[in-house]
Parts: structure tokens; sequence; C-alpha cells
């Protein structure tokens, strides 16, 4: 079986790529929105599984895709990516001086070989919970002006300076955090026989 990963984020290309197993990396255009009942976790279960099935006819027999979606989750509110700076200055706002949710799903799609069309798909979401310190006006505007991190949920990568000086407590995973949690797609994977 190949692995393909369906992403074009480089972070889960890199953390996929510390697994010491061969993929391709493609990129998936697929329709995120979601229902507005959806809460949690239950919001990057719904769009990962999209993804999935937004590359479903050009699945081979012989692939196995992996997808994934991560949301900020604060106060009952789901923050995604910010659509410019003033946004991304609202969420790390709101980030500050709190305890938010970090929730990634993660689906594996292949097609089922009995009926050789039928897409065979399983998800596992992980949940982080990341405190961060209180974050000054000047703070916020340095890194929004230097990181420019408007392709991450919630405005931020733990990874960056960000997280260096804000993250103060962490439970769950780390690299759930940065969008992809390599411990459960290694089980998964080890499941699959790979």
């Amino acid at each position: 079986m190949e692995i393909i990963l369906g992403s074009q984020s480089p972070r889960r290309r890199e953390l996929m790529a510390g697994l010491d197993l061969p993929f391709t990396a493609i990129n998936i255009d697929a329709d995120e929105t979601y229902p507005s009942e959806l809460q949690a976790g239950d919001i990057p279960y719904y769009i990962s599984r999209a993804k999935a099935r937004a590359y479903e006819v050009q699945l081979l027999p012989n692939q196995l895709l992996i997808t994934a979606d991560t949301i900020v989750w604060l106060d009952g509110h789901m923050l995604g990516k910010p659509h410019d700076a003033d946004d991304a200055f609202a969420m790390l706002r709101a980030l500050s001086g709190k305890t938010h949710q970090v929730y990634t799903a993660v689906t594996f799609a292949s097609i089922d070989v009995l009926t050789s069309r039928h897409l065979d798909i399983s998800t596992v979401v992980d949940k982080t919970d990341v405190t961060f310190a209180d974050l000054s006006d000047e703070e916020i505007h340095h890194y929004i002006q230097k990181y420019r991190p408007y392709d991450k949920a919630g405005a931020y990568g733990v990874q960056e300076w960000i997280g260096y000086i804000a993250c103060t407590q962490m439970k769950g995973s780390y690299f759930n955090v940065m969008g992809f949690p390599v411990h459960l797609v290694y089980q998964e994977l080890k499941k699959r026989g790979f």
C-alpha cells in the first residue's frame, strides 16, 4: 500500500516524514464548511472526512489516503484560520491568559477491495489543553508582523516564537497542537500493517 498525505501543511508533511515511512504529499481542494450545530472535536472530524471524500474518485485500490483538520476551541467557540491581521490579533487577544483546546482529526481512507469503489474510512480525534500566559498588545503585534500566522488555526503555531513565550501549560500531545497527532497516526498505520 502506498501512503498519500492529503495536506498542503508543511508542518503535517514534516511530522509525517518523521515516522520514517515513504509517502506522497498532495493538495486536496475540499469544501471545509460544516453544519453549524457541530461542536469541538466534531468539527475537524467532519472536515477531515470531507477532505477524504473530495479525493475519493482519484484514490487507487493500492493507496491509503490520510487527511487531517485542526481547530482551536475557546469558551464554546471555534477559532479557525484568521482572515487578516485584525482577525489574528482578536484571536490571540482572546487566547491570552486562558486555557483553550486544540482538536485534530485524522482520517484514513482506502478503497474497499470487495466493492472496488466503496470508501473504507476511519477517523481518530485528539485533544490537547493549552494554557497561554497573558500577552501584551506589543507581543501580539510582533508575532503577527514577523510570523504572519494566517494559515494556522487560532492564529498561532506552537512551534514558533508565540509558543516559546506564551505556552505555559499543555495537557496532551504537543504534535496535536502542531496539527498532526503522530502517535495516533503511527498506531493506526501499525494496525494496518505498515
